[in-house]
């Protein structure tokens, strides 16, 4: 059986909503992140990503991580990439083509968009209020409306990312666009983009994804 170690309030949440999605089976080892815990060396600090368990399994210290049949992969778009070739069917690719754009709007949601998003999360969200930057906020907010029209054109000319129908290349940009929703003035003029996330949270499995992880400890 498939293994994943992580928690639904981590990348992993990515992972557990294609898994659903394709209808797998898998094991959930509930491995947290170690910045949550005052001492994560502790003797009592449940499994987290300073463990020395955890670190046989990803030396990097990071969530996610997948085991399946020998194979040990980190990082949780390239997790959701080789699952949906090996078991998502039309999540996947239907070719070469396919494959290449999957992997290419993967890379782009981490590169162009990811480390923007993240500081909206952090700042707009995430951290408590006495420690969030409204100025590192706006920087990010700044950063994304080049890479937002990007995506904005992109969906004006087709509903989803790649070949017509709903894959791996929607889950994995839907859920690094996610992080920015905590800055709405962001999704003013992008008419297309605020259709395909509503479709994209509307289906079955990202919403039992969610109820998941808010019912996990903040």
């Amino acid at each position: 059986m498939l293994t994943l170690y992580g928690v639904h309030r981590s990348r992993a949440s990515r992972n557990i909503w294609l898994a659903y999605e394709a209808g797998l089976e898998f094991r959930q080892v509930p491995v947290i992140q170690g910045y949550r815990l005052a001492d994560p060396l502790a003797a009592d600090a449940p499994l987290n990503t300073r463990s020395p368990a955890f670190l046989k399994v990803n030396p990097n210290g990071h969530i996610p991580s997948l085991e399946d049949d020998g194979l040990v992969l980190n990082e949780s778009l390239a997790i959701n990439l080789y699952l949906a070739r090996k078991y998502g069917g039309a999540l996947g690719p239907a070719n070469q083509a396919e494959d290449g754009l999957q992997g290419m709007w993967a890379i782009w949601a981490m590169t162009e968009v990811e480390p923007h998003s993240i500081q909206i999360l952090y700042n707009r969200a995430g951290k408590p209020p006495a420690e969030r930057d409204e100025a590192a906020a706006l920087a990010a907010i700044a950063g994304l409306r080049a890479p937002f029209a990007v995506l904005e054109a992109a969906l004006a000319a087709s509903p989803w990312l790649v070949g017509g129908r709903f894959t791996v290349a929607d889950i994995n940009v839907a859920e690094v666009v996610r992080y920015a929703m905590p800055a709405p003035e962001l999704f003013t003029a992008t008419p297309a983009l605020n259709r395909w996330l509503a479709a994209c949270h509307a289906r079955p499995a990202y919403q039992r994804m969610m109820a998941e992880r808010d019912r996990e400890p903040a």
